[in-house]
């Protein structure tokens, strides 16, 4: 089952120097070894924002490059506003983005990498699949 990579999971993996155990991080490198990992457009933006560093910004951008993106249809972006209008209804707030890998992964019936706590408050109202972290 393929799995789409949020922002934060990207961000620990890249963006720390120091080797830290990160479960997240951990997963991350065996859904690579396993050609699992769904890479969206949003999410690329994402963590290539915010780089100060010319060259740190192409380094990222390099390895990113191994990462296709998928390609999000008009029913994943429809989805996506039905996902937080729904969880807004219910008083849970998040990126679009978040509810866009959401969408994605409803949709394909995959499941979500990340350690952004929205998308634990997301998959209380919206039968979106979490990958559990230990």
């Amino acid at each position: 089952m393929k799995v789409v990579v949020d922002t934060s999971v990207w961000s620990l993996a890249f963006r720390r120097r120091e080797a830290v155990p990160e479960p997240a991080v951990e997963a991350l490198r065996k859904l690579i070894r396993e050609g699992l990992v769904v890479m969206l457009g949003a999410v690329r933006q994402e963590v290539l924002s915010g780089i100060r560093h010319r060259e740190q910004f192409d380094r990222l951008r390099d390895l990113l490059s191994a990462f296709p993106d998928l390609e999000v249809t008009t029913e994943d972006y429809e989805m996506a506003a039905e996902l937080c209008n729904r969880c807004l209804g219910q008083g849970v707030q998040a990126a679009h983005t978040d509810f866009l890998i959401a969408a994605v992964a409803i949709n394909r019936m995959w499941t979500v990498l990340s350690t952004d706590k929205d998308f634990q408050h997301i998959a209380r109202i919206v039968p979106v699949q979490l990958v559990e972290l230990h």
